[in-house]
């Protein structure tokens, strides 16, 4: 077994993993990454004789044939006891938005609990009884309204009051480059904005983790027990591609990229695709008919979205999907100026904008400054000193370069 190298943060948390292994590769590139995951020799051990729990999605997969984390663990021999599943359930296979019930995994015979329903996010204390240590191994995004991260607050929280260790298999950050955007005024939380952090906060969830401990963000600051195995070879600004879909409607590599930009959309009136081939990859509506020849018409796709915004109607926009993705990358920014652009050319302003786009973005300034027609830059100017606030304090808890 090889030699652990471990750094500990805070008294709190526990990191095994250098985060750039050289047995691998002297320059970290996305061919020899592995995640946490992966590195089964860092972990296995110490959960033998343990009773386990994981909270995994689809995105949860061990090595190159990218084999089911929960299948792989049991073959292992670690007694895994429940399964706990997110939004989109267990097997990534519900709606957004789509009831996911509890359940029994059909092949290894393990409750799966729905943490995504009447338990808010949170496993119950009767769920984490018996339990010794608890996993989550799950793909996050890097935006602050992709509610994995939601989801592990409240597990962190769950784990903290019931003295149940959490094991954080982690993984990379495709949007890791990425750190900007209005930090969130908490006085508009939500299940899509919980912390005071940018829209995009461009950290790993072992990363987040420290942070949310670190900070004291848990109910009246508790703190969670949390093991962090570190991704090998990997950097912040690494073009990372994901293995799986982390969601049903994050189905490209492009919509990802675009994604914490993108998104906003959602607070509108206007349509992201959903219920198209392409979510996530253009936007428009009924409205920007003659100023656009794209078009696109969302329709119910199973499993995906049941019943998308604008169903049935024909809808005129932008077409993202050929956008060269490194304009992003090097700005290192958000692009505001779709939304601004597509907000300027609607013809019925006051009904551009909706309640849930002051969840997306944190707070109301966005929308009145868009509306009050001021630039990208000067809206940029804005998030200033909290952003530069939180980028220093996000040094903190970083765990790769």
């Amino acid at each position: 077994m090889p030699h652990l190298n471990p750094v500990t943060p805070s008294k709190d948390d526990d990191v095994y993993g250098d985060g750039d292994d050289l047995r691998y590769s002297k320059v970290p590139t996305a061919k020899n990454l592995m995640t946490g995951a992966d590195q089964t020799w860092l972990y296995i051990h110490y959960l033998k004789g343990k009773k386990v729990g994981m909270v995994i999605n689809q995105t949860s997969v061990i090595g190159k044939k990218n084999t089911f984390s929960v299948d792989s663990l049991v073959s292992l021999g670690v007694d895994i006891k429940k399964i706990f599943g997110p939004e989109h359930g267990f097997r990534g296979n519900a709606a957004d938005g789509g009831k996911v019930e509890d359940t029994i995994d059909p092949k290894t015979g393990i409750p799966a609990l729905s943490l995504y329903g009447s338990r808010k996010h949170k496993p119950r204390p009767d769920d984490l009884k018996g339990l010794d240590v608890l996993i989550f191994d799950m793909q996050d995004v890097g935006a602050r309204f992709y509610t994995y991260i939601t989801t592990m607050h409240y597990v962190m929280e769950a784990c903290a009051e019931n003295n149940i260790e959490l094991m954080i298999l982690d993984r990379p950050n495709p949007n890791g480059y990425l750190v900007d955007g209005g930090v969130l005024d908490t006085a508009f939380r939500s299940s899509v904005g919980m912390h005071p952090i940018p829209i995009s906060h461009g950290m790993t969830l072992g990363e987040y983790a420290q942070m949310i401990n670190g900070e004291g963000w848990l109910k009246g600051g508790i703190k969670c027990k949390i093991k962090v195995i570190k991704v090998a070879n990997y950097i912040h600004a690494m073009r990372y591609r994901l293995p799986v879909n982390p969601s049903p409607n994050l189905s490209t590599y492009q919509s990802v990229i675009l994604y914490p930009s993108i998104c906003l959309f959602e607070g509108t009136t206007l349509s992201l695709g959903r219920g198209t081939q392409f979510p996530f990859q253009v936007a428009g509506g009924p409205a920007l008919k003659g100023q656009y020849q794209f078009a696109f018409t969302p329709q119910p796709i199973a499993g995906v979205s049941d019943n998308p915004p604008l169903k049935g109607q024909t809808c005129y926009g932008i077409d993202l999907r050929k956008y060269d993705l490194e304009k992003l990358f090097k700005s290192g920014k958000l692009n505001l100026s779709w939304i601004i652009t597509l907000y300027k050319q609607s013809p019925d302003k006051s009904k551009f904008f909706n309640a849930y786009f002051t969840k997306l973005t944190g707070s109301e300034e966005l929308r009145k400054q868009i509306e009050a027609g001021q630039t990208e830059e000067q809206i940029r100017i804005s998030w200033e000193p909290k952003l530069s606030q939180f980028k220093l304090m996000r040094k903190k808890y970083l765990l790769y370069k």
